[in-house]
């Protein structure tokens, strides 16, 4: 009988030589794909080249400065990264911009600048948005690097020698906005702002103009059925449920031929194509290469790109979903793990816009909410599913509400000199609080033990599908929970100097400051200053803040816990100080005044 240890080590020298082969037929690729699938998910220990995560946001397009929507990307894979290195990964995250193509020649143009100096300057603003903003990439990408021009050549070079590009002409719609060729089903009639007749693309609204010219094809069209192939073997490759059914949909018809050049006399900003100075390669297949790379790309790359995971917003998913997989299976190489698509934010239900003055700000908004405040309220306001609004004023309850009084309010009441003189991680008294119900605990006690017992794995679960929203719903459900514990037992009202009373306060103390110590524990993602400020403040040290550590209440289980009697941290600050908006307040002083007295 073959050992477990055994059929994992064989499983895990499959995976390897699958991943390490390269197939001249995209078929082979699809089975190469599948079968690691199959093996990792047959085996119930990991092997270790799966501790290695590699988590990308789309880079930026550089034709105009950051918004809403580019910090919602980059936050989501911020907040995945930092999962997975608190469940202990090897995490790689990826962030960048996209410097090149007919949009931003002609916004260089605009400008007045050369197209690298425009470029620089706006993906600074791009990359100082990401640092306030805790954004915590392990590398920042940019397609005007020299290493980002080879890697492209080669990937063009794999392609050609494989029959996969010829030269042919291209007849048809494209939208230099959108830097994308349009069938004519996906264009429609509308009138321009001085009353001309024009044709848009249906999907963005934006401009469309008729374009022959002589450029590359990429086979698009040998690539149907490997990509139906991969997602009915892969359901969960892309997420959520409702954006795989949109390009299973897709897939139901024949896909044309792609063209990835444009003639070099119409687009010089951009990497010529090899061999051939007329021609510059494809702004789209430019910019997909950056995730390989990062990884490395053409050289030593397999252990970052064989467990590549992509969150895009759902505007760019048709270039994500079907382009990006047809080129890497062409290619020969695997395909992304996973590609978390989201939806995209609206201002007080309108889309953002120049023309509507509507477009937020994320950089100020970040400095009036907080850096962690920013990143809370788009975690637990974005829904990946559908379109999510934004408004100040939503800002301001949710924050102060969830941050300011719930959480915050529970840290000062456990912590207060008033209710705990010696400043420590109090004792629990398995007499007042047994594992059974009786003592002075009550049943909704019982209700939140489990509650939060629970907690780490139905957050882990949300983390993991990249609903965050979801996750955080559930631990501002168990903080109020706790709240209601405290004030339940009112320990403010207990008799110190009676021995009994004084465990009991003990106790209440205890079991909240555990509540807590999860609660930060779990929320390090999302809001890590905050996080860092509630650990500390408990005594937790930054080596016992993993997933693996969480371990809630061990006392009423009769085993020891590790911060029992431990002195508290000396900062006794407000873990999150209340917002004000102003605004609000100038429209209602009276309401204000009487809020004050």
């Amino acid at each position: 009988m073959r050992t477990p240890s055994l059929l994992v080590t064989r499983s895990c020298k499959a995976i390897h030589r699958l991943q390490q082969s390269a197939f001249a037929s995209p078929v082979s690729a699809v089975y190469r794909h599948q079968t690691i699938s199959v093996l990792r998910n047959s085996s119930t220990i990991s092997c270790k080249d799966d501790r290695s995560y590699y988590i990308t946001t789309p880079i930026f397009y550089v034709n105009a400065s950051p918004h809403l929507g580019h910090l919602y990307s980059a936050v989501i894979a911020d907040c995945l990264h930092r999962y997975k290195l608190l469940q202990g990964f090897n995490s790689k995250f990826a962030t960048g911009t996209d410097e090149h193509g007919l949009k931003i020649q002609q916004a260089a143009e605009a400008a007045g600048k050369d197209p690298l100096t425009f470029c620089t300057d706006v993906s600074e603003r791009f990359k100082h948005l990401f640092n306030r903003c805790n954004i915590s990439y392990t590398d920042y990408i940019r397609t005007t690097e020299q290493r980002h021009h080879q890697a492209v050549k080669h990937f063009w070079s794999v392609l050609w020698n494989k029959g996969l590009i010829y030269k042919g002409s291209y007849e048809g719609w494209y939208s230099t906005q959108d830097e994308s060729f349009l069938t004519a089903l996906q264009v429609g009639d509308a009138v321009d702002s001085s009353g001309n007749e024009i044709k848009v693309s249906l999907e963005s609204g934006h401009k469309v103009e008729w374009m022959k010219e002589e450029n590359y094809m990429f086979r698009l069209s040998a690539f149907r059925s490997q990509l139906l192939d991969w997602l009915k073997g892969n359901p969960r490759a892309i997420q959520p449920e409702i954006f795989y059914q949109v390009v299973l949909k897709w897939l139901q018809e024949d896909l044309p031929d792609l063209s990835v050049s444009r003639q070099r006399s119409r687009l010089q900003w951009g990497i010529p194509v090899p061999g051939d100075a007329e021609q510059t390669i494809y702004v789209w297949l430019d910019a997909l290469v950056n995730y390989l790379t990062v990884a490395g790309y053409p050289d030593i790359h397999n252990q970052s790109w064989n467990v590549a995971h992509h969150i895009v917003g759902k505007d760019i998913l048709k270039f994500h979903a079907v382009y990006w997989p047809a080129f890497l299976l062409g290619a020969g190489l695997p395909l992304p793990q996973t590609i978390y698509v989201h939806s995209h934010w609206t201002v007080g239900g309108k889309k953002m816009s120049k023309s509507l003055g509507n477009v937020v700000d994320p950089l100020e908004r970040s400095k009036q909410f907080t850096t962690d405040g920013m990143r809370y309220f788009l975690l637990r306001q974005g829904v990946p599913d559908s379109d999510s609004d934004y408004t100040d004023d939503k800002a301001f309850k949710l924050l102060n509400a969830e941050l300011a009084d719930s959480l915050g309010g529970l840290l000062n009441r456990c912590t207060a000199p008033a209710l705990n003189p010696a400043q420590v991680y109090t004792a629990f008294c398995p007499q007042s609080f047994p594992s059974e119900q009786g003592g002075r605990a009550v049943g909704e006690d019982y209700h939140m033990l489990e509650a939060v017992k629970n907690l780490p794995a139905v957050v882990e679960q949300h983390y993991e599908s990249m609903h965050v929203y979801k996750a955080l719903e559930a631990i501002s459900a168990c903080v109020r929970q706790t709240n209601g514990f405290v004030q339940r037992h009112a320990p403010w009202k207990l008799e110190r100097s009676d021995i009994t009373d004084q465990r009991w306060l003990d106790t209440i103390i205890h079991v909240s400051l555990e509540c807590l110590r999860i609660y930060g524990t779990l929320l390090q993602p999302v809001v890590p200053e905050i996080s860092d400020k509630l650990l500390s403040r408990l005594g937790v040290q930054p080596g016992e803040r993993g997933l693996a550590d969480v371990n809630f209440l061990p006392k009423i289980r009769g085993m020891d816990c590790p911060f029992e009697g431990r002195v508290l941290g000396s900062d006794t600050g407000v873990l999150f100080t209340r917002l004000e908006n102003l605004d609000r307040d100038k429209q209602n002083p009276k309401k204000t005044k009487k809020a004050k007295k």
